[in-house]
């Protein structure tokens, strides 16, 4: 079977790669290479052997989306995971982020809309419930008004896509990332962030080797039992494997509404202190930081209830924290060197 993985050299899409080829699926990837380089596709290689098939494509440009399906008419899944996803950066360029992360989708859903069958799966985002009320999160936890277009979009591309397999013969599945880290444990691929990282752990493991002088840790007062805030954060390579057992319900047909959706994270929360702690552990390193104010739009606490993952798709998180940070090293070490 022929699975189509948008933004398929970015973080997760390389990682979901591996896990599919892994699995005997073949894959052919799309990539418009604005925020990851050529290079993933020799480390997928060097994992599984196989160099997944590869189209430079810019799915902000629908004529060549169309092009590409008429080219693809065998594709039996889609995973789409090509959006930008900074949310300072959103805050700052709204209609880049409106442009990129909905235009490219509803596009793409156009194209399957004229297949006779389509399986689809969303890269959403646990940003879509605000600060809930209730910790951990559930599915049936209110989705907020997000405080980012980034947010906004991941809301958004939901109920597109809920719109959309009303009326036609697409089924999906949408997948709510909690707080995805490390790498694969081959560091042959891994985080690679553009500039200055908007995410904790790659500014951990760049200030541990040097690159920058200090971590600014945003806020030491929030309710949490050590005062700085609360994530849920899941090793990449178990986030993978939830888009290859996803993608198969569907494949399967075992899927029981049009549209499903799963919180994907550890199921357990971890504050900023822990996870430099935990990288002071596995690195030998001191880590230098400092508190400083909070930072605007960010929540006290997010975790996820995973019992609907583990009980209905069959999956569950396996590594620890400790686990995501020693690889999440490894890689920074791997490409510093």
């Amino acid at each position: 079977m022929k699975i189509l993985v948008t933004g398929g050299l970015g973080f997760i899409g390389s990682h979901t790669v591996v896990e599919l080829q892994k699995e005997g699926y073949e894959v052919i990837v799309v990539d418009n290479l604005l925020n990851t380089s050529l290079n993933v596709l020799d480390g997928i290689q060097n994992i599984t052997g196989i160099v997944p098939a590869f189209e430079k494509l810019d799915l902000r440009e629908k004529d060549k989306v169309q092009d590409f399906f008429k080219r693809h008419a065998d594709i039996s899944g889609v995973i789409h995971f090509a959006a930008s996803k900074a949310v300072g950066e959103s805050v700052e360029n709204p209609l880049l982020y409106y442009e990129n992360n909905i235009n490219a989708l509803v596009y793409v859903l156009q194209e399957l809309q004229k297949k006779p069958e389509a399986n689809f799966i969303f890269s959403s985002s646990c940003t879509v419930y605000g600060q809930a009320e209730k910790m951990p999160i559930t599915e049936n936890a209110p989705v907020q008004q997000p405080i980012s277009p980034y947010g906004n979009t991941k809301k958004i591309g939901e109920e597109i896509i809920t719109d959309v397999t009303k009326v036609s013969n697409i089924n999906a599945i949408l997948l709510r990332y909690f707080n995805p880290i490390g790498s694969h444990p081959s560091a042959e691929i891994g985080e690679l962030p553009i500039g200055v990282p908007q995410n904790l752990v790659p500014f951990i493991t760049q200030t541990g080797f040097g690159l920058r002088k200090e971590l600014a840790v945003y806020g030491d007062d929030y309710p949490t039992p050590d005062g700085t805030a609360v994530r849920d954060y899941i090793h990449v390579v178990d986030l993978a494997k939830a888009h290859v057992i996803a993608l198969q319900r569907l494949l399967n047909k075992k899927n029981t509404e049009k549209v499903e959706t799963f919180n994907l994270g550890t199921g357990t929360g971890s504050s900023v202190l822990e996870v430099i702690h935990t990288f002071e552990k596995v690195s030998g390193k001191k880590l230098p930081y400092k508190i400083v104010g909070r930072r605007e739009g960010d929540i006290t606490s997010a975790y996820a209830n995973t019992d609907k993952a583990n009980d209905v798709l069959g999956w569950k998180a396996q590594s620890t924290l400790e686990q995501a940070m020693a690889s999440a090293w490894k890689w920074e070490q791997k490409i510093r060197s």
